[in-house]
């Protein structure tokens, strides 16, 4: 047993792993393509953005890897298969609840970081990519990747979800992590700044946070940083050079 959930561990750190590397690299390279100079002379930052993220890979599959065996081999989860398990109009509360939930830890745990001493011993390593690049989506110490790396698992023993929406809530975190550190808005004006964009966090919104640090510590949403006065709106996007 204990093998299989080390093998289990492994492998999905491996695919944490390789969901980074594809994920900020695509978006690297639409980088690249859409705002070519945006990252010019910050080649050192982002070999030292990869190296923090793929440990923090590391980290995140330990748990994901416990949970995965757990609910193949002794169905321990409240991930199911069967897409009559429950009604059809679940599936989306599913994900919807998944980044409401996971919303709200990033948000306080974010915060916290921010607090002189744990912002000194971890979270100085994610601010220290000044500006943040596409690579710096998982770019944590080691503390701060450790909270981050057992929400889904813990959610995913106490939320029912389907293991297709399970992926889907993956996917959104994924994107939204390394769109929101890229340096530049993919999403149009319109959306950014009308009704959609007073709710949603996209690079606009974020960027702010890596300017002021004591503001918008939202991951998908604004309604926490609206809630408790921490929203600061958006921030200036750099342009290429």
């Amino acid at each position: 047993m204990v093998a299989a959930v080390i093998l289990s561990a492994l492998a999905m750190s491996i695919i944490v792993g390789v969901r980074y590397l594809l994920a900020s690299g695509g978006f690297a390279l639409a980088t690249r393509w859409r705002k070519p100079g945006l990252y010019a002379g910050l080649d050192r930052q982002i070999r030292t953005e990869i190296g923090w993220s793929l440990a923090s890979a590391l980290i995140y599959g330990i748990p994901a890897g416990v949970v995965a065996w757990g609910w193949q081999a002794r169905g321990w989860t409240r991930v199911y298969r069967d897409f009559h398990a429950f009604p059809l109009w679940y599936l989306p509360l599913s994900v919807l609840l998944y980044l409401a939930a996971h919303d709200a830890w990033f948000y306080w745990t974010h915060r916290y970081m921010h607090r002189p001493r744990p912002f000194r011993i971890a979270h100085a390593v994610h601010h220290a990519s000044r500006p943040p690049t596409a690579w710096a989506a998982m770019s944590f110490h080691p503390w701060e990747a450790l909270t981050g790396a057992v929400v889904i698992p813990a959610l995913a023993f106490l939320i029912p979800i389907h293991v297709a929406a399970l992926g889907a809530v993956l996917t959104i975190m994924t994107v939204m992590g390394v769109s929101n550190h890229m340096g530049w808005e993919m999403f149009p004006r319109w959306l950014v700044e009308g009704p959609a964009g007073r709710w949603l966090i996209t690079a606009s919104h974020h960027q702010r946070h890596h300017e002021d640090f004591a503001c918008n510590y939202g991951l998908y949403f604004r309604l926490w940083d609206r809630l408790c006065g921490t929203d600061r709106g958006l921030g200036r996007l750099k342009e290429a050079a």
